[in-house]
């Protein structure tokens, strides 16, 4: 009967933790673990559909060759220098086209004006596949890096501008009203009600632009560049080389998931109250 007693005392003083209380830790690592297996397991389906035959590994190979392909582009560094360059373009584009979305999205949200003005203009170009313009790009820009960054720019910058809008207009009217009351500046209704109501939509819109920018880079090396990840997938395409194309796509899968950890850990960071 003490050794009950006792035990309670400590979980009464937090010393020992309940069956509630570990079972959400329980439950996160489990998660972790299914997040980490569910890839191994569709490689490991994957190689085995290829060595008996079910998959033609002359159009979608193995992963057993694919490794064996990607070790020496990885030692010799060629594989580094195309994913660099690639990896430069997306940041430049990303920042191009992120914080004027998030400056004119924030602007049309908090006044009237501006919103009547812009928002036919969002309406009219944005459903223009940003391909369609890539000959247009290429003229105004050439060839060079200039070219590759504004394709970049222009789909991350209507993402981020829609979403920070939206999220602008959703917040509670009663915080605008509390900030003209204290007779807020307009620099104040950006920087403490209109931007951190409006951030979880703003990260919601940067997620989305990443994607894009993933998707865009390769359509932009594709046509007009002589290195980076896309021009990789092209050459190889050119050399009928599957296992060397699958290496580029796999470089492009594993940018697509760091860039989602670092948005999610900023975002964590930023806005500490959004899990709660």
């Amino acid at each position: 009967m003490n050794a009950v007693e006792g035990q309670l005392n400590q979980i009464a003083k937090g010393k020992v933790k309940t069956c509630e209380e570990r079972r959400p830790h329980l439950t996160g690592i489990l998660l972790h673990l299914l997040s980490f297996l569910s890839p191994l397991l569709l490689l490991v389906i994957w190689e085995i559909l290829a060595k008996y035959g079910i998959v033609d590994v002359r159009l979608f190979s193995s992963p057993s060759r694919i490794f064996k392909t990607f070790l020496p582009l990885l030692s010799s560094g060629e594989l580094v220098y195309h994913t660099l360059m690639s990896v430069q373009r997306i940041i430049l584009g990303f920042l191009v086209g992120a914080i004027p979305g998030v400056v004119l999205g924030l602007s049309m949200g908090l006044f009237p004006p501006v919103k009547a003005m812009l928002e036919p203009i969002v309406a009219v170009t944005f459903p223009i596949p940003k391909l369609a313009i890539m000959p247009l790009i290429l003229i105004i820009f050439g060839l060079g890096e200039a070219s590759k960054i504004f394709t970049i720019a222009i789909g991350v910058f209507y993402l981020v501008l829609i979403n920070t809008m939206a999220g602008v207009l959703n917040i509670d009217p009663l915080y605008m009203d509390v900030a003209k009351s204290f007779g807020a500046s307009r620099l104040q209704f950006y920087t403490t009600v209109a931007l951190p109501g409006a951030l979880p939509m703003i990260f919601a819109g940067l997620k989305l632009g990443m994607g894009t920018a993933l998707l865009l880079i390769v359509a932009a090396e594709l046509s007009a560049a002589r290195a980076g990840v896309g021009w990789m997938i092209w050459r190889s395409y050119d050399m009928f080389d599957i296992e060397r194309m699958f290496c580029s796509l796999i470089v492009l899968a594993l940018l697509g998931y760091i860039f989602s950890y670092v948005l999610d850990f900023i975002e964590r960071i930023v806005i500490p109250w959004k899990n709660r």
